[in-house]
């Protein structure tokens, strides 16, 4: 495989231009079209049918079913370990180049298939084009970087050559994998946790969230039309109730990959490290669990660009991101003004179905994050001064507008605890040094951002900001594949820095080989 490519971003669809969009509006109307399907689950090369049966809605319009999926028992979800492990043997042999091959594959064709990926995102998950555009490009990158990398990491490590040895250090895959995306970005990391574990050589058992079944299910058929075979991977669709746990605690399991709420992270962290009868290794867990992600506006700063930069993070994809900011803390100097700034670029956004271009924001993803939501809302009414926002939008779906809640004490439970809507909490500070206080004021670690002209607070803030993704005059969402690897520290997660270069090694063990020459 020499002649690869260096790697490079997937370039976004720019839907102002005319054939770009008819073509999404095409997808859509094709998409729609296949509402109400049913799939079936898939074990090795078993099809079958268990008769319960899982919903999965459009959160734009609850009256429509975008897919029905049979759910699994606990008993297929030991089968389909079991299955894993059977043929783990065969497809570590399966020469890295070949796995490689297999992974440039499937970017092809999720590039061939991108506007059915932007449409099956729209109605699902509930993300306007762009940010459906966003994910299912990302998707590609990871499935593009990570062949690359598997590549490199098959390749010759440099270790010391003792006098009288040939010595080398080569990279194993692990066993069977367990992956439980999540909801939010059901393709981008769906699929890079996913291909990560078998582009090194280890089989998957891929549980994905039962909010976004039909997209993981699209992206089976990308990975079996790669070439990828079956028994390679099971997707197992049901709930984590009835299946979770089972997967989890499997002696067979070797690693989980997971990203979600820090509850359910640490639940997992905490199945996984009981060893059961039978195991042979401690299992690892590779873990990302969210965000209470803060922007600093510093008093010496562009006000209007971080106006946006705040607005932008806090608000695109409804504030349902672990990295989007959710707390904004202000220098006191130049607090009312921006504060006044965002409240009135937050009255202008449009709120409404997501397969319309013309509003930014859809809806949240269910029911009950809704009412999740509303509850944090009336809590935060309490907890400081509603300036936009405040309650439920009209509409067939689960739809909120974007609310700011200002002077927010740092004890708050609005500043404090994970929301996962389109909810901002907006904090005076002092000083520069006492933003950066309140930034790190939080149990969680993962992004943040500053916006600042001044080169020492910038200094200050690469140093003391504690996150794994810091952003200086620009959003706090948007980590791009390759520039920017992501994972975050203290409950945010194990710090996986998915989309770099330490990410593989997650999936795979090293092995050092000596051999005495005569």
């Amino acid at each position: 495989m020499d002649n690869v490519m260096e790697f490079r971003n997937e370039p976004y669809t720019d839907f102002s231009v005319p054939a770009n969009r008819q073509a999404m509006e095409q997808a859509l109307r094709q998409v729609h079209s296949e509402f109400g399907r049913e799939y079936q689950l898939r074990i090795a090369s078993d099809w079958m049918g268990t008769g319960d049966l899982l919903q999965s809605l459009n959160p734009s319009n609850i009256r429509e079913a975008v897919g029905v999926h049979h759910k699994a028992t606990a008993d297929l979800a030991r089968r389909a370990v079991e299955c894993a492990w059977s043929y783990f043997p065969q497809w570590s042999r399966t020469p890295a180049q070949q796995r490689a091959q297999m992974l440039l594959d499937a970017a092809r064709i999720l590039r061939r298939r991108k506007m059915e990926f932007d449409a099956w995102m729209v109605y699902e998950a509930g993300k306007s084009w762009i940010e459906a555009e966003a994910d299912v490009s990302e998707a590609i990158d990871f499935c593009e970087y990570y062949a690359r990398e598997m590549l490199r990491l098959a390749g010759p490590q440099n270790v010391i050559q003792l006098a009288g040895e040939q010595d080398e250090l080569v990279y194993i895959p692990l066993g069977v994998g367990v992956v439980i995306p999540p909801w939010n970005f059901p393709l981008a990391i769906l699929v890079g946790m996913t291909v990560a574990a078998l582009v090194a050589g280890n089989t998957v058992v891929l549980k994905p969230s039962s909010e976004t079944p039909t997209i993981a299910a699209k992206f089976a058929e990308v990975l079996l039309e790669a070439g990828f075979p079956e028994g390679s991977f099971t997707l197992l669709t049901g709930s984590g109730s009835a299946v979770g746990d089972v997967l989890v605690e499997h002696p067979k399991t070797r690693f989980v990959a997971f990203t979600g709420s820090r509850d359910v992270g640490l639940r997992i962290n905490e199945l996984a490290a009981r060893a059961q009868p039978g195991q042979l290794w401690i299992k690892r867990v590779i873990a990302e669990m969210g965000g209470k992600d803060a922007i600093i506006v510093d008093a010496n700063c562009d006000l209007d660009k971080a106006v946006e930069g705040v607005l932008v993070s806090a608000f695109g994809y409804q504030g349902q991101k672990c990295s989007a900011c959710s707390r904004a803390i202000v220098d006191d100097k130049i607090y009312e003004p921006f504060l006044d700034k965002l409240a009135a670029r937050a009255k202008q956004i449009k709120v409404g179905p997501s397969d319309d271009p013309a509003n930014y924001m859809g809806p949240v993803i269910s029911a009950g994050a809704q009412k999740t939501i509303l509850a944090y809302i009336e809590a935060g009414k309490q907890e400081g001064r509603l300036v936009a926002g405040g309650g439920p939008a009209q509409g067939d779906g689960y739809f909120l507008p974007p609310t700011i809640i200002a002077d927010v004490d740092s004890k708050a439970r609005i500043f404090q605890e994970e929301i996962f809507g389109p909810v901002l909490a907006v904090t005076r500070a002092r000083d520069f040094q006492h933003a950066i206080d309140l930034a790190n004021d939080s149990e969680y670690g993962l992004t943040g951002a500053v916006f600042s002209n001044d080169p020492e607070h910038l200094r200050l803030a690469k140093e003391q900001f504690h996150v794994g993704n810091l952003y200086f005059n620009r959003k706090c969402t948007g980590a791009m594949v390759g520039a920017h690897p992501f994972g975050g520290f203290n409950m945010s997660g194990t710090d996986s820095k998915a989309g770099g270069p330490d990410y593989l090694l997650l999936f795979l063990q090293a092995k050092s080989i000596a051999r005495k020459l005569s």
